[in-house]
């Protein structure tokens, strides 16, 4: 291990002294500015060489594909290598031979790298408002929805759950206005609209598991070389809050996770962002705070931060404050803005006689740049023109084919490559809605059944009222035929005539009945006179029966 990261030396005219960042000041962060095609990017490289040769890990956001290259040796044939050769005679680097560096490629897309999760708890409302570019009222609700998943054991690990959170938020509405504060449904669908845009952007990519375990990051490889990750940011460029909330969600887990060391010999990690203005660019004042106290804050657990951008203005004052490293290559004076920037970089500088930093800013060729590096006793080196040393990796991205081999063979493995889904707020909250509504429904067929028991009891005794008036009319129905056949019966000429018959032999008989009698008690005739009447009593019946059924 060496004590510092060599990075060029300074000009010959002014003692030609070397400049290397001190591995022990390494956590106080640093700035490497400069227009475009000033040599930026050759110098981040060689940067985080250094700080892989140094056993320490750094993760790198790779924006235009061309740190890649970190993975391959640079190569005798390329078209720069007679430059960089020169060059590396000029700063004395008599060790400069090409070499690869152990990489990792990481992608949020999963396209370009292993895969980048992170769950929606792990983000917090505050980041997410970020994300989601929402207003005061809207992150208040939005506190209070990861509040109740707290409360109530629901676990945030992607956008769906998030979505279904949402929504039995906005069903809890008046409920939750009673305990926490006004919370609409109109502010709940604002967030949701807005939920929709992020899933546009890519999040539903980003947000989930296996979330990314931060040790997979800080590790070295078999010769105690630091790890270089590399995100693919060249498609996640297209979604610039996405970028920046994620590499500021990664400082703050680093922030949470990593104990208290103070200042260690080397830095436990090194990060290194480019394109650092979409971090800031629109950033509301909480953000701000909150990015100034992870910058300044995370210093004593070891990790150094490096944010290059074109224009050191881009870089917030209260966060430029913290950087104690910096790389200016030449700015272009050419509209009032770059002149204030020129400005600006030639006062914040530790002067130095012998350098007209504000002259000198605006003529520096490529892979030249003014160096000011915090010294052992933690002040800041006067400002160098300086000669950057060359890299020892490929200058340019890989290419497909070595990209995946190398995915394929790293120490990650396909860990993340692979979607976890486990039981989480969806699952539960839809479980929840489907009780309910099984409870309703069941409420409901339970009522619809009364309700039909109801009806077919009232139509079961509409038809017995129904029979019992059939048989009634059948029953009268019947009397009344057996009464007219009776009648019928009775108008016959045999029933006239039987009746005739019973009639006169009634008569006759009462007659002689009577007659009978009033012999019995009265006396009468003799029994000639008895004789030559008809035969009798018996004989007369007969007679009478006979003339009775002729006359009738």
């Amino acid at each position: 291990m060496t004590d510092g990261i060599f990075i060029g030396t300074g000009d010959a005219g002014n003692g030609g002294k070397r400049q290397a960042i001190d591995l022990r000041r390494a956590n106080r962060h640093g700035l490497i500015a400069g227009a475009t095609g000033t040599g930026k990017t050759v110098t981040l490289q060689r940067i985080v060489e250094g700080f892989s040769a140094a056993g320490v890990p750094s993760f790198v956001s790779d924006v235009k594909g061309d740190l890649s290259g970190l993975a391959m040796p640079g190569s005798a044939t390329a078209k720069n290598h007679a430059a960089f050769a020169t060059r590396a005679g000029e700063v004395g680097d008599s060790g400069w031979a090409y070499r690869d560096t152990p990489v990792q490629f990481w992608d949020l897309f999963g396209e370009q790298g292993h895969p980048v999760r992170a769950t929606v708890s792990e983000m917090g409302p505050l980041l997410l408002a970020r994300l989601m570019d929402l207003n005061t009222v809207q992150e208040g609700v939005l506190a209070i929805a990861f509040h109740l998943a707290d409360q109530e054991g629901l676990l945030l690990l992607d956008l769906d759950d998030l979505q279904a959170l949402l929504a039995h938020v906005a069903g809890r509405a008046a409920e939750l206005t009673t305990t926490y504060g006004n919370v609409s449904k109109q502010s709940v669908g604002a967030i949701q609209r807005s939920l929709l845009q992020l899933r546009a952007q890519g999040g539903d990519h980003f947000f989930g598991e296996p979330a990314l375990d931060l040790d997979d990051m800080i590790r070295t490889d078999d010769g105690g070389r630091g790890i270089v990750n590399i995100l693919a940011a060249d498609k996640l460029m297209a979604s610039p809050k996405l970028y920046a909330t994620f590499l500021l969600w990664m400082l703050s887990e680093l922030f949470e996770q990593l104990p208290e060391v103070g200042d260690p010999d080397k830095p436990v990690m090194a990060f290194l962002f480019d394109e650092a203005h979409l971090l800031f660019d629109e950033a509301p004042d909480a953000l701000l705070d909150k990015i100034e106290q992870v910058v300044r804050l995370i210093r004593s657990k070891g990790v150094g931060i490096y944010f290059i951008t074109q224009n050191p203005l881009d870089i917030p004052d209260k966060v430029a404050g913290q950087l104690g490293n910096r790389v200016q290559h030449a700015l272009r004076a050419f509209t009032p803005r770059d002149q204030a920037a020129v400005r600006a970089a030639a006062e914040t500088f530790r002067a130095n006689p012998g350098v007209d930093v504000a002259t000198a800013i605006t003529e520096l060729k490529v892979g030249e740049a003014l160096v000011s590096l915090l010294q052992a006793d933690g002040s800041p080196s006067p400002v160098e023109r300086t000669l950057i040393a060359p890299p020892a990796s490929r200058v340019g991205p890989v290419t497909p084919a070595e990209r995946r081999v190398l995915i394929d063979t790293d120490l990650v493995g396909d860990k993340y490559d692979t979607v976890i889904d486990r039981e989480s707020a969806e699952e539960l909250l839809t479980a929840k809605t489907q009780e309910a509504a099984a409870a309703v429904a069941a409420t409901r067929a339970a009522g619809e059944a009364e309700k039909a028991a109801a009806v077919q009891a009232k139509e079961d005794a509409r038809q017995a009222k129904e029979a019992e008036r059939a048989r009634i009319a059948a029953q009268r129905e019947a009397d009344r035929q057996a009464k007219a056949a009776d009648r019928a019966a009775a108008d016959s000429p045999w029933a006239k005539m039987a009746t005739s018959a019973t009639r006169a032999a009634s008569s006759s008989i009462g007659r002689q009945v009577a007659n009978e009698v009033g012999k019995q008690i009265f006396g009468g005739g003799s029994r000639r006179r008895s004789s030559a009447s008809g035969g009798g009593l018996i004989g007369q019946i007969a007679r009478g029966v006979l003339g009775g059924l002729f006359r009738g």
